[in-house]
């Protein structure tokens, strides 16, 4: 399938361009708070600091971000977000503008800056799925790491041009401008009807529904661990480069926004290159092809000062880094289900971000204890012994998992009618199983269970009965009636259903279930 295939789409092409703006504002952005700080005292330091500064709010709210986004209108939460987020900026433009930024002011307004993006990548990204048919997510994936690495290659081209003629306030004011942009775009935007959530699950209860669902995938797991190692070292690159660029290769500003701009470009033409080539390589394969190209790109920038040299090896390393990341993206918007599509994802932007936002620090430090070779250098290594655990902990294959909403479970029958609050609820399920066929149901057992504790209970327990041959009781705990009835109602998939259906097979006859509330419930509006 062709990668501008969800270009097609006029909706999509035009948040697509209004989000590639924002993202070119906001490379000049960290450009300029980067410049900024290069010749202050403890520059390795500060410069990292710039990255973690922009990255740990997302580290921090991207989990509430994900439960809003979930929960609310993602067009009027977008819009909302950069709304505030252009008055920011125009007060840290305005702010330059009147005179020097002490770093520790230029860093809290990147920190908010950074905020506001925490609030904008789960709500966007999983709008994504709700423009563009499931067969063009890949595409719609490429796309993005295309927004965010043409981006990189023009941004701080740019950034740099302007700091040199103008400086560094008109690079701030212009990423306020491009926050104005994409909420024109937004509000020109209608959602079709029906889109927006109709009975929004309370807040705490959908942050903590969000991390449950994380903690018993290990589809999710699996893919957050690929991100960790690939990025934690991989991001010593960027946190790096700046002074890569002055003190090993004596660059200017606009020596460094060219450096970004090759690995920007090398990015972009990995994504064209890229889409024919996965239709013959695994995911597993993309991966370990491009961490050991990665790590010899950070072994070059380490050993040589060849302009040229490190110029030619940027433009793998843009590749590479593309190749991993749309992979583990376009894997997490496939697996998850639409229920709780926001909270995955933001969870997936809060490793994202701890994976650059602490070790960019940590890089930074090394490099001022050591040197910028010795950091470099032990990035290269780190990354390489990280791709080799691809043998242990290679992605899982998803691709025959049918992801689709299934509402297979019969309405529960009582004789109350309770209070939608009510919990917790115990429900158990009795079954009939044979001795030959009992190993294998215990086996199949733990699929449900996973399926069970992902879209609702927290804690779960099989037991067999002492005084009844072959009688085998599931038990388990979801917070509120509320909880159990989303999962009766469309948290469940294809795959959940055909987990169920294995282990159903090894039964004798239908389950028996029960559902048991609290001592003294009240019915409900009583």
């Amino acid at each position: 399938m062709s990668i501008t295939g969800p270009l097609r789409i006029t909706v999509y092409r035009n948040l697509w361009l209004a989000v590639l703006v924002s993202n070119v504002g906001l490379w000049m952005q960290t450009v300029g708070a980067q410049w900024l700080l290069v010749g202050e005292p403890n520059a390795s330091t500060l410069v990292s600091l710039v990255q973690t500064a922009s990255l740990m709010p997302v580290f921090l709210l991207a989990l509430p971000a994900g439960a809003l986004a979930d929960s609310l209108d993602r067009r009027r939460l977008l819009l909302t977000v950069q709304t505030a987020l252009a008055l920011i900026g125009g007060a840290l433009t305005l702010v330059t503008a009147l005179g020097d930024v002490p770093p520790a002011l230029l860093l809290a307004f990147t920190f908010a800056l950074g905020a506001g993006q925490a609030l904008t990548l789960p709500a966007w990204q999983a709008t994504i799925p709700d423009l563009v048919p499931r067969d063009q997510l890949v595409s719609a994936s490429a796309l993005g790491s295309i927004s965010v690495n043409a981006a990189r290659a023009i941004g701080p081209a740019v950034a740099g041009l302007l700091i040199a003629q103008a400086g560094a306030a008109v690079v701030f004011g212009v990423n306020a401008l491009t926050f104005v942009l994409f909420a024109v775009v937004l509000a020109a935007w209608r959602p079709p009807a029906g889109t927006a959530p109709h009975t929004p699950e309370p807040f705490t209860s959908a942050v903590r529904a969000g991390s449950r669902y994380v903690r018993h995938s290990p589809v999710v797991r699996r893919i957050l661990l690929r991100a960790v190692l690939f990025i934690a070292p991989g991001n010593a690159l960027w946190a790096l480069l700046p002074l890569v660029a002055s003190q090993r290769l004596g660059f200017g500003s606009g020596g460094y926004g060219l450096m970004l701009a090759v690995l920007g470009a090398g990015a972009v033409a990995g994504a064209f290159l890229l889409a024919p080539i996965r239709d013959r390589v695994s995911n597993n394969q993309m991966l370990l092809a491009a961490g050991v190209v990665y790590a010899a790109v950070l072994a070059v920038l380490g050993l040589v000062r060849t302009p040229a040299v490190v110029m030619l090896a940027l433009l793998p390393a843009g590749l590479a880094w593309v190749a991993v990341l749309s992979t583990i993206n376009a894997s997490m918007q496939l697996f998850l289900p639409g229920w709780v599509r926001a909270r995955g994802l933001s969870i997936y932007q809060i490793v994202v971000a701890a994976a650059q936002a602490l070790p960019a620090l940590a890089w930074g430090l090394l490099a001022d204890l050591t040197s910028l070779p010795v950091a470099l250098t032990a990035a290269a290594g780190l990354m390489l012994a990280g791709t080799l655990t691809l043998r242990l902990w290679a992605l899982i294959d998803t691709r025959d998992m049918d992801r689709a909403p299934a509402v297979f479970w019969p309405e529960p029958h009582l004789t109350l009618e309770p209070d939608p609050r009510v919990g917790p609820v115990l429900v158990s399920v009795r079954y009939q199983v044979t001795a030959e066929n009992t190993p294998a149901f215990i086996t199949a057992m733990d699929a449900v269970r996973r399926s069970v504790q992902r879209t609702g209970a927290y804690r779960w327990g099989l037991f067999q009965d002492g005084a009844g041959a072959g009688t085998f009781v599931e038990v388990y705990l979801v917070p509120s009636w509320a909880e159990h009835l989303r999962q009766h109602e469309g948290r469940l998939t294809g795959a959940d259903r055909a987990a169920e259906e294995r282990a159903r097979a090894l039964a004798e006859g239908a389950p028996e279930v029960s559902h048991l509330f609290p001592a003294g419930a009240r019915p409900g509006g009583s």
